[in-house]
């Protein structure tokens, strides 16, 4: 499949819950080389997809090209797929590795900085302007500048966990990981979110508190 027939755009429904019995259908249809069949898995799943993937990596453009990737590679890898799976569950697993080795190579490219003398900051806190935040609605600005404080792991459980609502054990398959893993990611994530709070957003805090 070309990138001029793979068309991953923005909106549409994410069917994400719903889980559509002719999944496997159109799965097997795509593997004989429909592409029809494969651009109807693209809409269902797409938007959802890029929704973990930007809250993930903290921003959207950079999202859909990993959606684009995703997509790319399961079409690529369609005949690797164990249709005992969820095939939803088997996509975003594409999608969360790639988002996770951005946020590697990003991490990387940040120590390389430090290292040869150059500055970098993450972009200007909003924390001192809590009323604003909750009249603007920019709740999402805030998860995203929380969570980059988090390792790879453990910022993609928490999304797919905390933010998506999906139960452990396959937030577990997607990430390739043991239930008991996801739970320490989740754990150590909320310890190192609730220290940030604390610290980066005291007047946030106490604006919302209820004594």
């Amino acid at each position: 499949m070309t990138r001029a027939r793979l068309k991953v755009v923005e909106g549409g429904d994410d069917n994400r819950n719903k889980e559509p019995a002719d999944d496997r259908r159109l799965v097997e249809a795509a593997r004989r080389g429909d592409e029809d069949a494969f651009a109807v898995l693209v809409e269902r799943y797409a938007s959802g997809m890029h929704r973990v993937v930007a809250r993930v990596l903290s921003d959207d453009a950079e999202a859909w090209d990993v959606v684009q990737m995703a997509w790319l590679r399961a079409w690529q890898s369609l005949d690797r797929y164990d249709s005992r799976w969820r095939f939803s569950t088997w996509v975003y697993r594409i999608a969360s590795n790639l988002a996770i080795d951005v946020l590697r190579a990003r991490s990387s490219r940040e120590r390389a900085h430090v290292r040869a003398g150059e500055s970098w900051s993450r972009p200007a806190s909003i924390a001192s302007r809590p009323a604003a935040l909750a009249a603007e609605g920019e709740v999402e600005r805030v998860l995203r500048e929380l969570v980059a404080g988090l390792t790879p792991q453990q910022r993609a459980a928490f999304v797919l966990r905390e933010v998506e609502g999906l139960e452990t054990t396959e937030v577990a398959d997607i990430l390739g990981c043991s239930a008991t893993t996801v739970r320490n990611h989740i754990f150590q994530a909320r310890r190192t979110l609730r220290a940030t709070m604390k610290q980066s957003y005291p007047e946030f805090l106490a604006g919302t508190r209820r004594d």
